[in-house]
């Protein structure tokens, strides 16, 4: 990394620091003079009122001009701040970010897509964020940043993870019923390990139909569905090939078997079939290709 360059937790952390610091030195220096004020004009001291003068140049001037210098001085550095976390370097690498309810996907200028966040140590970073669905806020605390994903528009900010290891990141911006679990990991990788990770064929991580998890992670599905047998806002999808379940089709309740059928149905058309206990926030996904639709059924029929 260069060490000249300065990163976001440092230029956030430095006007963090600076007007912390003016705001312990005056606590303490009003603290002090009103338990100096206290015991010297305490009524044992000053049992009369004594004569003042109606003003004081010097003393009007002095706490006009210094607040508005204090003032002003924090505004640069606010700025100096500011200027930094816009300004990305040139060698920054190019990572789009969307959001969905209620999970975060990650895609590389190689193609690959990731439901974790996933950079080089010391190199930075640039988010181009935007949302598929509704208003969410992709925050990293660790590196102090944060930015809205607005649908139909594209932000950006950029970091620098210094050391290697895993980071939190969330939504920071209320966006329904799954918000909470809306959380994601960026892990840091030594340049050797994120090569290897960037280069590798997401099919070749797993058995034959990782892809179709893949896919149910880019597509927002994992937000709501676990894969684990785990609540969410949504029914699991471990082992639901097969499963019986009740349903609600045009305001009648039936009953029904998990076939190829009614899982391609319910992905292109979820509100058809509203299974009983969940609330119908599903959005549909007629824009799934044949071929990813395939992939994520015969993933769905062996998940067990």
């Amino acid at each position: 990394m260069n060490p000249s360059l300065i990163t976001t937790t440092e230029a956030v952390d430095r006007v963090f620091l600076y007007i912390f610091g003016i705001s312990v030195i005056l606590l303490l220096a009003i603290t002090a003079v009103m338990v100096w004020f206290v015991i010297k004009y305490h009524r044992t001291r000053q049992p009369q009122p004594q004569p003042s003068p109606r003003y004081n140049l010097w003393l009007e001037t002095a706490w006009t001009v210094i607040p508005t210098l204090i003032v002003l001085s924090m505004f640069w550095y606010g700025w100096q701040g500011y200027t930094t976390l816009r300004d990305v370097p040139e060698n920054a690498l190019d990572v789009r970010v969307t959001g969905r309810k209620w999970v975060w996907s990650f895609t590389y200028p190689n193609g690959r897509t990731s439901d974790i966040l996933v950079v080089p140590v010391g190199r930075p970073i640039r988010l181009d964020i935007t949302s598929e669905d509704v208003l969410h806020s992709f925050f990293i605390p660790a590196f102090r940043i944060k930015r809205d994903a607005v649908p139909g528009m594209h932000t950006f900010e950029w970091f620098v993870a210094s050391e290697p290891g895993t980071y939190d990141a969330f939504c920071a911006e209320y966006c329904g019923v799954g918000h909470a679990k809306m959380i994601t990991t960026v892990a840091a990788k030594p340049d050797q390990d994120f090569e290897e990770w960037y280069e590798q064929e997401p099919s070749g991580e797993a058995d034959g139909h990782e892809e179709g998890r893949q896919l149910l992670a880019s597509h927002g599905c994992t937000g709501c569905h676990s894969l684990d047998g785990a609540k969410m806002v949504g029914p699991t999808l471990l082992g639901i090939f097969g499963r019986e379940v009740t349903v609600t089709t045009n305001g009648v309740e039936r009953s029904l078997t998990v076939d190829r059928e009614y899982l391609e149905r319910s992905i292109l058309r979820p509100r058809v079939d509203l299974v009983k206990g969940y609330p119908p926030v599903m959005p549909p996904n007629a824009g799934l290709s044949p071929e990813d639709l395939e992939e994520i059924v015969e993933y769905l029929q062996e998940l067990r």
